[in-house]
């Protein structure tokens, strides 16, 4: 049952962690973990200690709390535990998650971080992250996904996503599906809340790539328009009109991550964050965030990507073919049993050369021949091996020289090549 309930319970035992923390609260279908980091990275270049929370993670459970980059260790996740076991033991039918949430808050509260960054775990209204008052609230791209429990439509999807929005904190929106704003919009009106939308504050263009990252311009909307800037609440730069950047994570999308990013940033600034553009470059150049569009390997060609549903399978492949010359792609997929798997294989199949189907190392992984007879039915053919390794191995032994192997389909395929 989602609610906010017990997380108010355990938290209340606590002394309320929560709220001795200043934070930025981020959620969204895609790009939320993206975005989080490159804020949390550029608010560490300012100066600032910088409390992280993400899920899900790729290698150690260590990834989802970490302060200034540094994973929690091992001896502090359980020194923590032991600490929570008895107000944990007081709170019936609390989730994993929540209690992580909780860890979390406490490991930030001790560390003292000046600020942290927030990632939704799931919907936005009833997820365990949603007892915070941030300094702002983001919500990146939306799209389908977990639709059994945030809703069939964009609009509803929306409006789970906008419960995160608080009476009189400001929101910056990536830019949506027309069917999601209004959703938003309305939230913002009710709860007095400014709408920022990032398109209506930069423009932004790609001036150049390679495997290791992407350039790209941004340029304000706002520098010389004060009657546009009181009518919506925007602003105008301190800095410069324009700023030249260049990011290690590749994809268009990752571009719009990051003008995400850099607005939160921006109004954090007006709040009296010191941020500088310095700030926002070095930020952006040192952010970290595998297991999206990366590069394992040149030689043969081998590249991961977190993508989990037809709309994020959709920017991969546009991406593979404008990042990496068009090559044949072989793929291997596995996905989750509750993802949109139809959706991402009508994406895949007509797009790739040859499918690999196989499961990861999770308990909620897909079976790969059911798999296999989803894209069969779609026209696609391929095959079905047991494991990641296995997959792999067929790979290479089918890839000639200029094809490139791609896994996709769930973070946890990313994880275990």
């Amino acid at each position: 049952t989602f609610n906010l309930s017990r997380m108010q319970h355990l938290l209340a035992l606590l002394d309320s962690p929560h709220r001795k923390l200043r934070t930025v609260h981020v959620a969204g279908s895609k790009g939320k973990g993206s975005t989080s980091a490159m804020i949390a990275s550029v608010l560490q270049a300012a100066g600032y200690r910088v409390g992280l929370y993400t899920s899900p993670h790729l290698h150690t459970f260590r990834e989802r709390i970490r302060v200034n980059r540094q994973l929690i260790a091992h001896l502090e996740v359980a020194e923590l535990i032991e600490e929570l076991q008895p107000y944990v033991d007081q709170v019936e039918g609390i989730t994993t998650f929540e209690v992580i949430t909780v860890l979390a808050f406490q490991y930030f509260c001790k560390k003292q971080v000046d600020i942290a960054v927030l990632e939704v775990g799931l919907g936005g209204r009833l997820d365990a992250t949603n007892v915070v008052i941030p300094e702002v609230s983001v919500i990146t791209s939306l799209s389908y996904d977990h639709t059994q429990l945030l809703g069939n439509t964009l609009g509803e999807i929306a409006r789970e996503k906008a419960g995160i929005i608080k009476v009189g904190v400001p929101v910056i929106t990536s830019p949506q599906p027309a069917e999601a704003m209004p959703a938003i919009e309305a939230v913002c009106r009710d709860k007095n809340a400014s709408l920022i939308k990032v398109e209506n504050e930069w423009t932004w263009s790609r001036t150049g790539f390679d495997w290791n990252g992407q350039s790209f311009r941004l340029c304000s909307r706002r520098q010389n328009d004060p009657a546009s800037q009181s009518a919506t609440g925007s602003h105008s730069r301190s800095g410069k009109e324009c700023l030249d950047l260049w990011l290690p994570l590749l994809g268009a999308h990752q571009i719009l991550n990051a003008a995400t990013a850099i607005t939160a940033c921006e109004h954090l600034r007006l709040l009296g964050w010191k941020i500088a553009d310095a700030d926002i470059v070095l930020g952006l150049r040192s952010v970290r965030w595998p297991g999206r569009l990366e590069v394992l390997s040149q030689q043969p060609l081998i590249i991961v990507d977190s993508a989990h549903n037809a709309d994020s399978a959709q920017k991969l492949v546009l991406a593979l073919k404008e990042y990496f010359d068009g090559r044949p792609i072989v793929l291997i997929f596995g996905a989750s049993s509750d993802k949109d798997i139809e959706g991402m294989l009508r994406e895949f199949v007509p797009n790739v050369k040859r499918i690999i189907f196989t499961r990861a190392v999770h308990p909620r992984a897909a079976n790969p021949a059911q798999l296999y007879a989803q894209a069969a039915a779609l026209g696609g053919q391929g095959d079905i091996t047991a494991n990641v390794d296995e997959a792999l191995n067929l790979a290479l032994r089918v890839a000639g020289s200029s094809v490139l192997i791609c896994g996709a389909g769930s973070v946890f395929i990313a994880a275990n090549l």
